[in-house]
């Protein structure tokens, strides 16, 4: 196999696993509750991935017309995940998604940040005007009781 050949096939293989990459980077799962989907964030945060998730829960909800509520849940990104993001763009993503979000008429919530994210955020001094809720939990009991409907788990 002549090196240009074998160039190729390695082009093709990357292509193939980042396509592999961006298609499990970003699941979205319905809720138990109804016309609500869950968007869980696990892993290094970097722009384009952030971007991927904006594009990926965009086309989601556009398919999906009947999704009211979209709770993405920061838990799975620690300290580690985040120290080579810049904050201040981390913030500006996040306002960008929940803006694009509200026009489409889907309220946004978000759960599980760091304590350090918060603190950089905070010490930045960066206006995020986004719906927060401590866990996953937190904010479906929160869409239970606005409903005023309950689930019972046997």
């Amino acid at each position: 196999m002549s090196q240009e050949q074998e160039i190729i096939e390695l082009k093709e293989k990357i292509a193939y696993y980042e396509r592999i990459i961006n298609t499990i980077s970003t699941p979205i799962i319905p809720s138990i509750v109804p016309k609500t989907i869950l968007i869980p964030i696990a892993g290094y945060m970097f722009r384009e991935r952030f971007e991927n998730i904006q594009t990926k829960t965009l086309h989601y909800i556009g398919e999906h017309k009947e999704i009211e509520h979209a709770v993405f849940d920061f838990t799975g990104v620690n300290v580690e995940d985040v120290e080579s993001f810049d904050y201040n763009e981390l913030a500006m993503s996040i306002s960008s998604l929940n803006s694009s979000l509200r026009l489409m008429g889907i309220r946004p919530m978000y759960v599980g940040f760091n304590p350090r994210f918060i603190r950089e955020i905070v010490h930045a001094s960066i206006q995020v005007d986004i719906e927060t809720y401590k866990s996953f939990r937190d904010a479906l009991n929160k869409l239970l009781v606005e409903s005023k409907k309950s689930i019972s788990i046997k």
